[in-house]
């Protein structure tokens, strides 16, 4: 069936001008974006496609050859829905700039998106002003975690190079399991030491998974 065979009401752009864009399922938003399909597949039926194949939340992650894999979807329509999901990330990015830190919530949203590979161990390190809030942060080591590869010169001397006030480091556990190592607990004890020395305070060390984190101040480990 093609968009114009659908009745006019039950089109996605009337829809949306007569019941707003929450009236609408993700396939019919998207087909909005995407505007037409192919003689032999209208668009809502390649975004449910794509939708069902994928899932809503893995379309991010696609890449152009994956996008159009789907039949419907050209080179154009891939760069499209690329193009939709690197606008989302930006606006995540942009509205955490200069993100005051409350508490380690703040720091697992700040840093949702900002992983390159999750399936890898990244170390960062968040630098702070005197009002707690996130001036920058910087990708420190990839890999495992151990205290021979993290010294607190390489730490310190970035954190004096920001003028940061205090700073927060953060690290992902690919396995999604957030509670701390041995080794993450002695990195962290010797990075402490050496801020204190430095009157550089660090603030937390706070292990990120999908969904969950682990606050070495929240539990009194720092």
């Amino acid at each position: 069936m093609r968009i114009h065979d659908i009745d006019p009401e039950n089109r996605p752009r009337e829809r949306f001008l007569h019941s707003g864009k929450e009236a609408l399922s993700p396939a019919e938003l998207l087909a909005l974006i995407l505007r037409s399909g192919t003689p032999k597949l209208n668009i809502i039926d390649t975004c449910n496609k794509l939708i069902a194949d994928h899932g809503l939340e893995h379309l991010a992650d696609l890449s152009l050859a994956e996008l159009q894999k789907i039949p419907g979807i050209g080179q154009a329509k891939a760069m499209q829905i690329a193009a939709i999901f690197e606008l989302q990330r930006r606006m995540h990015f942009s509205r955490n700039m200069n993100r005051k830190v409350q508490g380690a919530r703040d720091v697992f949203e700040y840093m949702k998106g900002r992983i390159p590979d999750e399936t890898k161990e990244h170390l960062f390190i968040l630098f702070l002003s005197t009002k707690n809030q996130i001036l920058r942060h910087q990708t420190i080591t990839i890999g495992t975690l151990t205290a021979s590869l993290i010294h607190p010169r390489e730490i310190y001397k970035a954190a004096i190079r920001e003028s940061a006030h205090s700073i927060i480091l953060v690290h992902n556990h690919p396995s999604g399991d957030v509670q701390p190592s041995n080794a993450d607990k002695q990195v962290t004890a010797i990075l402490k030491q050496a801020g204190d020395l430095l009157q550089i305070e660090l603030l937390d060390h706070v292990i990120v998974g999908c969904d969950d984190w682990f606050s070495f101040r929240d539990h009194s480990l720092i």
